[in-house]
């Protein structure tokens, strides 16, 4: 193989992961919408606190705050990936990454005292066990 035929074999292989990317993207523009969802909503609670509007509420962190809001966005994500079919997709990663941000939200807000190693082993074995029923309930 020359090395012109190479390269016009790998150009051709970059347009092609281009426009998959692009079209996943169109088919499903969720995940990004979620993203741009957190950083508003992190961006309406670190204002809000810096223009003393948090005050009579009883937070003792911003980023508890944070991260409880963005554990409900994302748990919201899977339920939308739940009830309209064509954005479904494995969503056992987003549950899990929700419940974490959710937990280290409320243990900065001092109302949850979270032992991490528990915690860890528990979300391991959810995670194998999840990953166990995808293969087994496969369709071939």
């Amino acid at each position: 193989m020359t090395e012109q035929h190479r390269d016009e074999k790998a150009e051709k292989q970059e347009e092609k992961d281009e426009k998959s990317r692009d079209e996943k993207w169109r088919r499903d523009p969720l995940g990004g919408i979620v993203w741009a969802i957190i950083l508003i909503w992190g961006g309406i609670v670190f204002l809000a606190s810096s223009m003393k509007l948090l005050r009579g509420l009883e937070f003792r962190s911003d980023w508890g705050l944070f991260f409880i809001g963005a554990g409900v966005i994302l748990l919201m994500e899977v339920l939308l990936r739940l009830l309209i079919p064509e954005y479904r997709r494995p969503f056992v990663g987003t549950i899990i990454l929700g419940v974490v941000f959710i937990a280290i939200g409320l243990e900065r807000l001092g109302t949850l005292v979270v032992d991490w190693g528990v915690f860890a082993a528990i979300g391991l074995i959810v995670g194998g066990v999840a990953i166990l029923l995808s293969i087994l309930t496969r369709r071939k």
